[in-house]
């Protein structure tokens, strides 16, 4: 059975965007935790994403090594990322490139399906998605990035849940600006 981990960076109040999708309080991350992202990916088979977040990541990722004054850590994370197996839950995308599989049906029917195959781990992102994934209790584990920064709306990191979901602290690392990774398991 495959492990599925929801990560990202979020402000100290808990969201992954301002109002507006606004996600420009994040600025540019340290070298550091680029570099914790960028291995996150590696070890991740598959990563699932909605519309919002696909939208966000296809237009510069795939091709990050045709733009001018782009990093070797940044050509090796877009060369990760395109190259990856990624399944993106959409009703309103047409098509998807780079390995990406497109599916319009029930997410959480097609997670759970994904989950029980044999294989390394899935992350998943997006807050829709990761929210309707939470409430199955489907998420095996939590990695925060939290950036102190307040922004006092926008989009959650975490959704509304119908019951209590207990979590073990596993991790915990600081990154240069004062970010602080907390990595939780879910506990069943």
């Amino acid at each position: 059975m495959r492990k599925l981990i929801y990560g990202m960076n979020l402000t100290l109040d808990g969201y992954i965007a301002a109002p507006g999708h606004d996600i420009g309080w994040s600025g540019p991350p340290s070298d550091e935790l680029f570099q914790f992202w960028s291995d996150q990916l590696q070890a991740t088979d598959v990563s699932l994403c909605g519309t919002r977040l696909w939208h966000t990541m296809s237009p510069y990722w795939p091709t990050v090594d045709q733009q001018p004054g782009a990093t070797p850590a940044e050509i090796e994370f877009g060369r990760r990322w395109r190259d990856m197996a990624k399944v993106v839950f959409s009703s309103t995308i047409e098509k998807a490139d780079w390995n990406t599989r497109l599916v319009t049906g029930d997410a959480v029917a097609e997670i759970t399906r994904l989950k029980a195959e044999d294989g390394g781990p899935m992350d998943i992102g997006g807050a829709t998605l990761a929210g309707a994934a939470m409430r199955a209790g489907l998420i095996d584990e939590y990695v925060l990035a939290t950036a102190p920064v307040l922004v006092g709306g926008g989009t959650p990191f975490f959704a509304a849940v119908d019951n209590w979901v207990y979590l073990n602290l596993v991790e915990t690392r600081r990154f240069p600006g004062g970010v602080v990774l907390s990595r939780y398991e879910t506990r069943r």
